[in-house]
């Protein structure tokens, strides 16, 4: 089991920045990915980015490819979605999530991880 925390959510105007964490503990050496979801009032759950543990390599949505950057502290477990020239657009209950690390996933599909956070609410106001 991984447990998963966000934090750093908040209310920023346009063009602000916000940086959120998600904080890991368990068995976190099994997974393979983190990832940045969100999930604005009426809309699905959309890909923001992911993170390949081993490697380094990221994922980005278009919407946010240049504005945001995913990253980790392996010494702390904890990742990073430091965000940005933030919209309005940008709205949103954000999540984190890890994989179980026994199979290979899509890096940018909410179901194949096993992990979710509890969620981070970020406005963006105009």
């Amino acid at each position: 089991q991984v447990q998963l925390v966000e934090s750093g959510g908040g209310l920023v105007q346009a063009g602000g920045s916000l940086r959120l964490s998600c904080t890991a503990s368990g068995r976190t050496f099994s997974s393979n990915y983190m990832g940045w979801f969100r999930q604005a009032p009426g809309k699905e759950r959309e890909f923001v980015a992911a993170y390949t543990w081993n490697s380094g390599r990221t994922y980005y949505a278009d919407s946010v490819k240049g504005r945001f950057t995913i990253s980790r502290d392996n010494a702390k477990n904890t990742g990073y979605l430091q965000m940005n020239s933030l919209k309005p657009d940008d709205t949103a209950v954000y999540y984190c999530a890890a994989d179980s690390g026994i199979t290979y996933i899509a890096p940018r599909s909410a179901p194949g991880y096993a992990y979710w956070g509890q969620g981070t609410q970020v406005t963006v106001s105009s």
